[in-house]
């Protein structure tokens, strides 16, 4: 079995570092033929196939998720109020949380260098990469760095590809292909005991070595499975300055600020039904230093705007700001209390 280390995988494949969460719809293919692997070290001749058997259901989402995307933006300097390592490891650890649990399929990072302290934007994108890798690919990707001292205090996703109600029973797993053979096989670590030989589908390209692939597993004892031809699910963890993340993005963006528009019931009801017609961006700012002082404007003229029912004036540009927490009590609120607190509204359905 080949070896990576982090600074390889990260540099040629940046898509390995993304969570799994189902949000498709149900499949049942019995059509398609699944390999069983001899669990050896061998040559990648080993699998031989065998009759399709059904696959575990894929929990239809369309109420929970009624958007075509969800992409998160939080700023480099979204641990600066964080007194020591441990607790800004911690911190990241809830802004993750919370892009699992809102089922987001991107997680970017844009850079704020005059908001950054003592960590800034390597060490916020690496902890959040690093949470956002299933458990069974942390040792395969991840060599041992600075910026993981505390991952171990990092709270589990629990998304639905990284762990299964019954280990012994059809899971969807995210693999890394580490070896490419002859005869259209590939050598892939994907949770199993040991690394599986697997065929490549005949409308799937054949994966290089390093990149991400989707398995379905139907059997661990004895092992079945079969690589799907379809993008693994879930949310990618990237850095990405904040007007080409806006430009990138043909849906809904909104920027939080407590200078917004107020978000109301009425409000929210003619704001979820543009969202149903595509995707959503949301960006959020860090404690004391919110998206105005980033984008160099000042919070009157935010809500100068906002009271003249135009556009905020600022570069990039925001389809809507918003102010999901009309009733703060708090002198500030931190990233991650704003991400759950706003994505609570905005992720409502009917």
């Amino acid at each position: 079995m080949c070896c990576y280390s982090f600074d390889r995988l990260s540099q040629t494949h940046p898509q390995l570092f993304h969570v799994g969460v189902h949000h498709g719809s149900r499949e049942i293919d019995e059509t398609r033929d699944i390999v069983r692997v001899t669990p050896t070290q061998g040559s990648l001749d080993s699998a031989t196939l065998l009759p399709s058997h059904s696959v575990a259901d894929v929990q239809s989402s369309d109420e929970a998720h009624p958007m075509d995307g969800l992409t998160l933006l939080v700023p480099s300097s979204v641990v600066r109020e964080a007194e020591d390592k441990r607790e800004a490891t911690r911190k990241l650890g809830y802004v993750a949380r919370a892009a699992a649990v809102f089922g987001a399929d991107r997680l970017l990072v844009f850079p704020d260098r005059e908001g950054e302290r003592r960590w800034g934007e390597e060490f916020v994108r690496v902890v959040l990469q690093y949470a956002a890798t299933p458990p069974y690919l942390k040792h395969e990707i991840w060599g041992k760095r600075d910026e993981l001292q505390f991952a171990g205090i990092l709270p589990p996703l629990r998304v639905s590809s990284q762990t299964v109600a019954d280990p012994n029973g059809p899971a969807t797993h995210q693999g890394i292909v580490t070896e490419v053979g002859s005869e259209e096989r590939v050598r892939v670590t994907c949770g199993l005991q040991h690394p599986i030989s697997l065929l490549v589908p005949p409308s799937m390209a054949t994966p290089a070595e390093g990149e991400r692939v989707t398995i379905r597993i139907s059997s661990r004892e004895p092992v079945r499975a079969r690589l799907v031809d379809e993008a693994p699910p879930g949310f990618v963890v990237d850095r990405m300055d904040l007007s080409e993340a806006l430009a990138d993005e043909p849906g809904l963006t909104i920027a939080t600020s407590a200078y917004g528009q107020t978000l109301s019931h009425a409000r929210l009801g003619t704001l979820l039904a543009d969202v149903r017609e595509g995707s959503m961006t949301v960006a959020f700012g860090s404690p004391g230093r919110g998206l105005p002082q980033m984008l160099g404007i000042s919070p009157e003229a935010v809500s100068a705007a906002i009271a003249a029912d135009t556009h905020v004036d600022t570069d990039p540009r925001f389809d809507r700001w918003l102010n999901t927490i009309p009733r703060q009590a708090s002198e500030t609120v931190r990233t991650e209390e704003a991400m759950f607190a706003s994505l609570a509204c905005l992720t409502l359905t009917e």
